[in-house]
């Protein structure tokens, strides 16, 4: 009888199998796979149109193409930079101070957001000051930044720091002031109090919106790494923006900014697929 049916089994599953090669391709948005496909067709398709541009130029010279540079000019500074070694330490440089200066900053955010999120008395010392400094860009404090910390390598790491504090603060604090009061209510009815609490209720509901925090972060530092090395810097990518732009090196300046472009992006891509794995159980919207 089990004979009978595994055979059966596995008759199913074959027409099961025909039935799927026979399903037409899906190309519509829904389809995630298209989706990338679009996004990539999307990005050749810009890159083309510009260099388009750079050849119709070249016929009839409405611009200076010094000061705007075609994608093959580009990509071929980018390799004589790679080749020599200059460029990969400018980024290792760059993404070490971003990863360093949001370190920093994790620490803290994480516990004074929790710390005003479900503590009267954290709330009354230091939400007023926080709320206070909250506004003030971060650009405007990077003078300070220098005259409080010098203009090494300190300056940079506070300086990205700050700029990462706020945001992954924010994360925090929003989602600890946002646990399901019905969750909280059955962990004081079991007994769970104190240090306990915070372990085993506070950081797994926080914990999703606190990656998403830490990947903002780092986007901001990143966002910010030009400012900082634009002062007193010796490498970095954004100490080799603004050495190209004293030299009128506006390929060079290309390179850096774009360089940085794809390190954000491919770091937060990785991030998005770590918190896709870690986080599976979060359900989202469809569109």
């Amino acid at each position: 009888m089990s004979k009978e049916r595994s055979t059966r089994l596995d008759t199913l599953e074959n027409q099961l199998d025909k039935l799927e090669k026979k399903r037409p391709a899906d190309f519509s948005l829904q389809n995630q796979n298209a989706m990338r496909v679009y996004k990539l067709i999307s990005l050749v398709a810009f890159i083309a149109a510009w260099q388009l541009l750079d050849l119709v130029n070249g016929h009839f010279n409405f611009y200076n193409p010094l000061l705007f540079p075609s994608p093959l000019d580009i990509a071929t500074r980018a390799a004589a930079l790679w080749s020599t070694g200059v460029l990969q330490n400018h980024i290792v440089a760059s993404v070490s101070r971003v990863f360093i200066g949001t370190l920093i900053a994790f620490p803290l955010a994480v516990v004074l957001g929790i710390g005003i999120a479900r503590s009267r008395l954290f709330e009354v010392v230091f939400e007023p000051v926080v709320e206070l400094i909250r506004p003030i860009p971060p650009l405007a404090v990077l003078p300070l930044f220098i005259l409080w910390f010098g203009i090494g390598e300190l300056s940079k790491l506070m300086f990205i720091a700050f700029a990462a504090f706020y945001i992954i603060l924010t994360n925090v604090m929003l989602s600890a002031v946002n646990i399901d009061v019905v969750l909280v209510r059955a962990a004081r009815t079991l007994g769970i109090n104190g240090w306990r609490f915070y372990r085993e209720i506070v950081f797994p509901a926080i914990s999703p919106d606190l990656f998403i925090g830490v990947r903002l972060g780092l986007s901001a530092g990143f966002v910010m790494i030009v400012a900082a090395e634009f002062i007193a810097a010796d490498v970095g990518l954004g100490y080799m923006i603004n050495y190209a732009r004293a030299f009128f090196r506006v390929s060079d300046m290309f390179v850096g900014a774009l360089t940085i472009g794809f390190i954000g992006f491919a770091v937060n891509m990785v991030l998005v697929r770590i918190e896709r794995q870690i986080f599976s159980w979060r359900v989202s919207d469809e569109r």
